[in-house]
C-alpha cells in the first residue's frame, strides 16, 4: 500500500487526500516549500506517481532567496519534479498599492500564469494549492478568493486536515520542513497602503537574512519607511541583550538601508497588518 509506512492517524489523512485527488490525470501543485504545499506535493507524488504530479514554484522579488533554496531542496527530498517560473505581480497597480486585498492580486497573478502558460505545456488537468482546514476559517487570506476564481483544488482543506495534522503528516513523510515556521512573502512586512517596491523587498530580505545568520529561528522585519521594526519569537528577544548580537544586527539592518532599528516587544505576529484592518472594520 502507498501509505503503509505512515502511522494510523496520518495514514487516514493521507488516504483522504488521495481520495480527493482520485480522477486527476496530471496535477500541478502550487508549491512554495512551506509545510502545507510540501505535504500536498508529497502526497500527490505518492498517490498519482511522479510522472503525474509536478510542483510549480513561482519566483519573483517577493520570494526570499533563502526560501527559494529551501523549496528546491525539499522537492528533491521527496523526489518530485519541479517547474520554476516567473510571476510579475509587481507590475500590477493593485498589488503595488498594497491594500488589505494585496494577496488576491498576487495569487491571481500566480494562477493566471499557470493557467495561461503552464497548464497546456505540462498537460495539467487540475491545479491544487496547500490551503489547510485552519486557513479556510481565517478572514485575513484574500488569496483564497483568487484560488476560487481559478477553480484551484484545496485537497488538505477539503479533507479537513488542520495545520497540526499537516505537520504530523510531514513528520511521518520524513520532510525536513515538518516544523518550519510559516514564511509569508516579503511584501507582508510592508504596512497596507504603503507601496510595495523591489527596493523595499530587498531591504527586508537583507535584514531578515542578517537575523537568520545571527541564529534567530524566525523573524519579521516590518518596513516603516526609515524604521525597521523587528519581530522575533518571544523566547529569543532576550538575545538582543548580548551586545555583540545587538551591534551586529544594528549594523547589518542599517546597511540594508534603514536609519532606525527597533524591537517589537510583542514578538512574532502573524498577519499583523491585515488583522489590524479587519479589526477596525468589525
Amino acid at each position: 500500500m502507498r501509505f503503509d509506512d505512515l502511522s494510523m492517524a496520518t495514514r487516514d489523512d493521507a488516504e483522504t487526500v488521495a481520495d480527493v485527488l482520485s480522477g486527476v490525470k496530471r496535477l500541478g501543485v502550487a508549491y512554495s516549500g512551506g509545510v502545507d504545499s510540501a505535504v500536498l506535493l508529497a502526497l500527490a507524488v505518492r498517490t498519482l506517481g511522479r510522472e503525474r504530479a509536478v510542483g510549480l514554484l513561482a519566483d519573483s522579488p517577493s520570494l526570499a532567496r533563502h526560501e527559494l533554496q529551501v523549496a528546491r531542496s525539499v522537492a528533491a527530498e521527496m523526489g518530485a519534479d519541479l517547474v520554476e517560473f516567473a510571476t510579475h505581480e509587481g507590475e500590477r497597480a493593485e498589488y503595488r498599492a498594497n491594500g488589505a486585498d494585496r494577496c488576491f492580486y498576487c495569487k491571481d497573478e500566480l494562477f493566471t500564469v499557470i493557467s495561461d502558460t503552464l497548464a497546456d505545456a505540462l498537460s495539467l488537468d487540475a491545479v491544487a494549492y496547500g490551503e489547510n482546514a485552519d486557513d479556510a476559517e481565517r478572514h485575513d487570506r484574500p488569496g483564497a478568493a483568487a484560488a476560487t476564481r481559478h477553480r484551484v483544488l484545496r485537497p488538505l482543506a477539503q479533507a479537513g486536515i488542520t495545520k497540526a495534522r499537516v505537520r504530523a503528516l510531514a513528520r511521518d513523510l520524513g520532510l525536513s520542513v515538518a516544523d518550519k515556521p510559516a514564511a509569508p512573502c516579503l511584501a507582508s512586512r510592508i504596512p497596507h497602503g504603503e507601496e510595495v517596491t523591489p527596493n523595499k523587498l530587498r531591504q527586508i530580505e537583507v535584514a531578515e537574512q542578517a537575523l537568520r545568520d545571527l541564529g534567530f529561528s524566525d523573524s519579521r522585519v516590518r518596513h516603516h519607511d526609515r524604521i525597521a521594526r523587528i519581530e522575533v519569537p518571544l523566547a529569543e528577544i532576550g538575545r538582543f541583550a548580548d551586545d555583540s548580537i545587538r551591534q551586529q544586527a544594528l549594523q547589518a539592518i542599517r546597511a540594508a538601508g534603514f536609519a532606525y532599528v527597533t524591537i517589537d516587544l510583542a514578538g512574532m505576529q502573524s498577519g499583523a497588518f491585515t488583522m489590524q484592518i479587519i479589526k477596525r472594520r468589525s
